[in-house]
């Protein structure tokens, strides 16, 4: 009697945790798809079934995995240009370049801004990144550096909206009337 009473009660018991750890990962499945943006679903998160919401955040993460490698390569690949550029403009300096110098480079929904002026000349750092914020541009990395009596500025961006994008040629003639003002 006592036996039987004991396999029921390890039965329940084994019920009681099953439908617990059923519930935990119905509630963590949810946290999921909840992480999930709404323009990666095409239809509403609540009609997809849990199979189908654990998939698509598998190819959600799957795409931005894609993504930080594509900007690996993007950022590896500029760092090259501007290494190269760098070099470039240091070999300028013995024949005499023209400052300042403003240069806008457009490489997809990447913006880079080269911006070489001397010591005397005045103006922050914060205005370049203002007028390119203001023209729908995210800074999302800035430098400066100087060499001899130049001062070198680095500035890459990314197109906040993609459709709507940035007028280059806009934002060049700010910097531009900001730099030799």
């Amino acid at each position: 009697m006592k036996a039987k009473m004991s396999d029921q009660s390890s039965k329940l018991d084994r019920k009681v945790i099953e439908r617990n750890r059923r519930n935990h990962m119905k509630t963590l499945c949810f946290k999921l798809a909840s992480l999930l943006p709404s323009q990666h679903t095409k239809t509403s998160k609540d009609m997809l079934s849990q199979q189908d919401q654990l998939d698509l955040a598998a190819a959600y993460i799957k795409q931005l995995r894609d993504r930080i490698e594509k900007l690996k390569e993007m950022r590896e690949e500029a760092t090259k240009s501007t290494k190269t550029s760098n070099s470039n403009i240091t070999d300028t300096t013995n024949i005499g370049l023209r400052l300042p110098l403003v240069e806008l480079r457009e490489v997809g929904p990447t913006i880079e801004v080269v911006l070489i002026t001397g010591l005397q000349k005045n103006f922050m750092l914060y205005e370049v990144i203002s007028i390119l914020e203001e023209e729908g541009a995210e800074v999302v990395n800035a430098s400066f550096s100087t060499l001899g009596d130049k001062l070198f500025h680095s500035i890459h961006a990314q197109v906040k909206i993609s459709r709507v994008g940035v007028e280059t040629s806009r934002v060049c003639q700010r910097l531009q009337e900001l730099v030799y003002s």
